[in-house]
Parts: structure tokens; C-alpha cells; sequence
């Protein structure tokens, strides 16, 4: 068993609702979030500021050890990452 912390991103705090929900359903896993309120919205920004800001969160939780990351939004622009 993988005792690692799953990690969630979110782009401001709307995925919030959505880590509660995880967390009621895998109620045994460990849950390490972040939300980006200090520079949402990401919506109107440019692609490669988006994924700048992505990354940086990506790192921040791989320094955490988590197993795997999991993100609340489909944000469009990401998609050339």
C-alpha cells in the first residue's frame, strides 16, 4: 500500500468542494492542497503564464512526495504542456 499523500492543485479555491468530496470517499488517504488565490483567475492569462504558474504548484507538491497530483479545473490553455 502507498501511504503517500495524494496531491490536489487548484487554480483558486473552487476545488475545494471537490478535495471534500475525495476525502469523504477515500476517507483513509492523506490529501495535500493548494490553491492559487493569490493569481486567479487563470482563465483570461496567457498559456505560458498558466503553465508557469502550474508548474511552480507541481513542484511545490512533488516536494511533498505525493503518489499522484490531481487537478480541479480543465483549463484549455494547459493542453500544450
Amino acid at each position: 500500500m502507498d501511504n503517500r499523500p495524494i496531491g490536489f492543485l487548484d487554480s483558486g479555491v473552487g476545488g475545494f468542494t471537490v478535495v471534500r468530496e475525495l476525502m469523504r470517499q477515500l476517507p483513509h488517504e492523506e490529501v495535500i492542497y493548494i490553491g492559487d488565490s493569490a493569481r486567479a483567475p487563470y482563465g483570461p492569462r496567457p498559456a505560458n503564464q498558466i503553465r508557469e504558474y502550474t508548474w511552480q504548484l507541481v513542484q511545490f507538491l512533488l516536494t511533498k512526495n505525493v503518489k499522484m497530483i490531481v487537478s480541479s479545473k480543465k483549463i484549455k490553455k494547459l493542453q500544450a504542456f
